[in-house]
């Protein structure tokens, strides 16, 4: 291909060469930068799934991705300097509950550094880079993640965090979306001097009535004067606020259409896998259980509170972990273990697990293995998303603990959820009653 386009090859290579500058820039602004892992299905001839693979990354991606960067950047900047009212993609910094719960988190771990009350994204960074070679690096970075905020579209600039930019917006990306045609448009006008009227919106549904309600909640709480009274927006400036909050609802429902599409093949797929054992990494700890994510297939499931052994398990907020009072064995992010897939719910887009020892057991299993010999390292697929803008790849954080409708009991399991002994020896029908969501 490079002796068909020799006519382009410096072209790339001075992008190369620029695209090093806009990365050691980054760096300098202490943009946070975690590494994830992207699954890809393939399917054989007939639509059935064969194999569930990570997608490679190479430098092409790389380029791209700050190539996209730098246009959304120059974009925003442009539109802001216009004065012409467009929308931003903001991302704020950490709110103060979960700035707490990180600071008690890391304290916890003794690992010596925290966050300031106004924390800067190099301090998330610097906290993920003097943690990536611990053993329970895979949890230090999962709770920096989740103390971050989703991203919105807002008429109303106040930066990026994750990037560490001062203004930035969504122009272009492999995959057109509608806040990128309204930029579009917008600096269109500006260039015709011209004004750009938006479009009649559909009317508001659930899901943006739910996403004003908090974020109304989250602009009172910047009010610094109690008797200051929010200025009044303008009919031009509702509207956009309204165009944000529609393009920030629907790309929420977009994603969640995605997911359940993605959870209900890999549903179909762990059907023919029922009874089989692999090995996995706990990705999150909750107070009803366990999400495991098997290392082989990159498929997440749960090993509910109750299949953990034959004691009582509390979970420990701070540390986010699992505890068994008797033994003091613990299930924690980046724990390794071994399952057995015991249920796949196509309905329900969900995989119970239980765990499994050498002997064939149900007993807990200790949580580390720090040989660290044979055992892969610890993959990232996390289950509640937010879009990180990486560059128009959405890379997939987890932002909140995993929560199972059922499996949990109602929804609300108590903190000191503990699991009851069992007696795994007893009668079918305990084992029936055992497997009872």
């Amino acid at each position: 291909e490079a002796i068909k386009r020799k006519d382009r090859v410096d072209d790339l290579l001075n992008l190369h060469g620029v695209i090093q500058a806009l990365l050691k820039s980054r760096q300098k602004r202490g943009a946070v930068d975690f590494e994830t892992t992207e699954t890809q299905i393939v399917c054989d001839e007939n639509g059935r799934i064969e194999k569930i693979i990570p997608r490679t990354r190479n430098v092409a991606h790389r380029v791209i991705e700050e190539a996209m960067l730098a246009a959304n950047v120059c974009s925003a900047d442009f539109i802001a300097q216009s004065k012409h009212p467009g929308l931003f993609r903001v991302h704020e910094g950490p709110t103060p509950e979960k700035k707490e719960i990180l600071r008690n988190y890391l304290k916890a771990t003794g690992l010596g550094m925290t966050i300031s009350d106004d924390p800067k994204p190099g301090e998330f960074q610097a906290i993920a880079v003097a943690t990536k070679d611990r053993p329970d690096a895979q949890q230090i970075h999962s709770m920096l993640l989740r103390s971050m905020q989703q991203a919105i579209y807002t008429p109303i600039n106040s930066g990026h965090f994750g990037l560490a930019f001062d203004a930035y917006t969504h122009f272009t990306s492999p995959i057109r979306r509608y806040p990128d045609l309204l930029v579009h448009r917008v600096i269109k006008a500006v260039l015709e001097k011209a004004r750009y009227q938006l479009p009649t919106l559909p009317v508001p549904g659930e899901a943006h009535a739910k996403l004003a309600r908090r974020l109304e909640k989250g602009l009172a709480s910047k009010v610094k004067d109690p008797t200051e009274k929010p200025r009044k927006a303008s009919a031009e400036g509702m509207a956009w606020e309204a165009a944000g909050l529609h393009c920030s609802a629907n790309e929420r429902r977009a994603d969640e259409a995605s997911r359940d599409v993605e959870a209900w093949l890999k549903c179909k797929y762990m059907r023919e896998h029922l009874g089989e054992e692999y090995g996995g990494v706990v990705t999150s700890a909750t107070s009803f259980g366990l999400f495991v994510t098997l290392d082989a297939m990159y498929v997440e499931g749960l090993v509910h509170i109750t299949e953990l052994g034959g004691e009582y398990f509390r979970f420990d907020e701070m540390r986010q972990e699992l505890r068994g009072e008797r033994t003091g064995t613990r299930y924690a992010i980046g724990t390794r273990v071994r399952i057995q897939v015991s249920r796949v719910d196509l309905d329900g887009r969900k995989i119970d697990f239980r765990l499994v020892n050498e002997n064939d057991g149900l007993t807990a299993r200790p949580p580390a293995d720090k040989s660290g010999a044979r055992e892969p390292k610890a993959r990232a697929p996390f289950p509640d998303r937010f879009e990180a803008d990486t560059g128009g790849r959405a890379a997939s954080f987890l932002t909140e603990p995993r929560k199972r409708g059922a499996a949990s009991k109602g929804g609300r399991a108590s903190k000191s959820a503990a699991a009851k002994p069992s007696d795994r020896s007893g009668t079918a029908s305990k084992k029936a009653a055992r497997k009872k969501r």
